[in-house]
């Protein structure tokens, strides 16, 4: 029996590529006689003609999926879309600019053969300009030394993986860039190949510094949930425990001095006391309440690879 490889290429005002890479596509899926193939595009509010090349395209080439969205609504809820679409037990994503060699996928598919849950396509040579690689490296960097993640390329969005791995992954802002984080943290194994990289063809890079930023804060979702997500308590009781132990000493402080006769009743620092321990027993209902909702889902979540 084949096995059936899904691929999802979120676009953007990309219709010169895409007959090109449709076509790519086809032919390397050609050279693999056990697997069968279909390629899901996601037209992310283009304002080009990507919606009619694809309508052409989708023509004479019954593996085609297409869904077009009315607006741009970013490349990670244009990965959910496209995720839900799939139908194949293997997906795989990649950019729609033809700098992501399709030639790539018999390795990365092999790689992913071997046992893996997720290979990541590690462009160690990358055509594009320094303004894109040096930030790409740095944050790279930094990002697999925080989540402890041992990947040259976290954000690469070249990859292949298992459809079980993606499917408890809900995806917004730029959290698309941590999928291998956020897949390794459920268990399942990831490890990335060398692959190809080629330089844009068509049109210019989407890529702003504006992204880079917002990636920034996204990773820092991404720890905070992983580290917290299960025990909200931890982190909310951890400070509202702080703030009330703080505001309590300062009470202890102005009453020992109300006892001794000096007026406390027009000190800034009755009232900073008072708001400390309010905000403290505040934060631990709110890690309480989140401790109540997360209950009720925390065994849909454990990471159980099978059962006998």
């Amino acid at each position: 029996m084949k096995q059936l490889v899904s691929v999802v290429i979120p676009i953007f005002n990309e219709a010169q590529s895409l007959p090109e890479l449709t076509a790519q596509l086809d032919q390397v899926f050609m050279g693999l006689p056990n697997v069968e193939s279909e390629i899901i595009y996601i037209n992310d509010g283009s304002t080009d003609n990507s919606r009619q090349v694809l309508r052409e395209i989708k023509k004479h080439n019954s593996k085609i999926k297409i869904i077009n969205l009315r607006r741009n609504i970013g490349k990670a809820t244009a990965l959910n879309l496209g995720f839900k679409k799939a139908a194949g037990s293997v997906i795989v994503t990649m950019d729609g600019d033809l700098q992501d060699g399709p030639e790539n996928l018999p390795v990365m598919l092999a790689k992913l053969s071997e046992g893996f849950d997720l290979v990541v396509g590690w462009k160690k040579r990358r055509f594009d300009p320094w303004g894109k690689t040096i930030p790409s490296k740095a944050f790279n960097f930094f990002v697999s030394k925080v989540a402890r993640v041992s990947l040259h390329d976290v954000n690469s969005g070249f990859k292949v993986m298992r459809q079980e791995a993606i499917k408890e992954l809900h995806l917004y802002g730029e959290l698309h860039r941590f999928i291998p984080i956020l897949i390794a943290k459920r268990g399942y194994s990831v490890t990335e190949i060398e692959v190809l990289h080629h330089p844009r063809k068509y049109g210019r890079s989407k890529y702003g510094w504006d992204r880079l930023i917002k990636g920034f804060f996204d990773f820092l979702t991404v720890m905070f949930l992983d580290t917290y997500g299960q025990k909200p308590l931890h982190f909310f009781g951890i400070i509202g425990g702080l703030s009330i132990l703080i505001g309590l000493i300062f009470s202890i402080y102005l009453s020992i001095l109300h006892f001794q006769g000096e007026s406390i009743g027009q000190r800034p620092l009755l009232i900073f006391a008072v708001l400390l321990i309010l905000a403290g027993l505040q934060l631990l209902s709110t890690g309480l309440v989140a401790e109540m909702l997360i209950s009720k889902t925390r065994d849909d979540k454990l990471p159980i690879d099978d059962e006998d």
